[in-house]
């Protein structure tokens, strides 16, 4: 099975928390696709197409679930943008948040996101989530 890490990268802490999640992940003994690991980062104009192709049309492929690292003041435009596909795709999503409740993220978040999936707190519940979800699918 195979799992997709969404999540915002201009920073080191949040490439550094989407591979914590990407180990936890493989370490339940699921493929992950990780975009910055996997394709890599657009350092200008001329990579986006490599970066659509490689995170989307490729990354996509044979994809059972999404992950995505919810913290900070907004999701970013690429995180969100890949949950709406994931929905669209009807893939199942899980989103992470560790910096706040959603309660308190609301404003940041939106009704719309919090609606779409459910919501863990920290990566010990979304460990359980994710083997609950592996006993699902087998």
């Amino acid at each position: 099975m195979k799992i997709y890490i969404a999540g915002k990268l201009r920073t080191e802490s949040e490439k550094e928390f989407l591979e914590k999640i990407a180990e936890l992940c493989e370490e339940l003994g699921f493929e992950t696709f990780l975009p910055h690991r996997d394709v890599g980062l657009a350092e200008d104009i001329n990579d986006v197409e490599k970066i659509f192709r490689g995170d989307i049309i490729e990354g996509f492929k044979n994809v059972d679930l999404v992950v995505a690292d919810l913290n900070g003041l907004h999701v970013g435009a690429g995180t969100a943008w890949e949950l709406g596909y994931a929905y669209a795709q009807k893939i199942p999503r899980i989103g992470i948040k560790t910096d706040e409740s959603v309660e308190e993220g609301l404003e940041y978040l939106s009704a719309i996101l919090i609606g779409s999936m459910g919501i863990v707190d920290s990566l010990e519940q979304l460990k359980e989530k994710l083997k609950e979800f592996k006993r699902r699918k087998e």
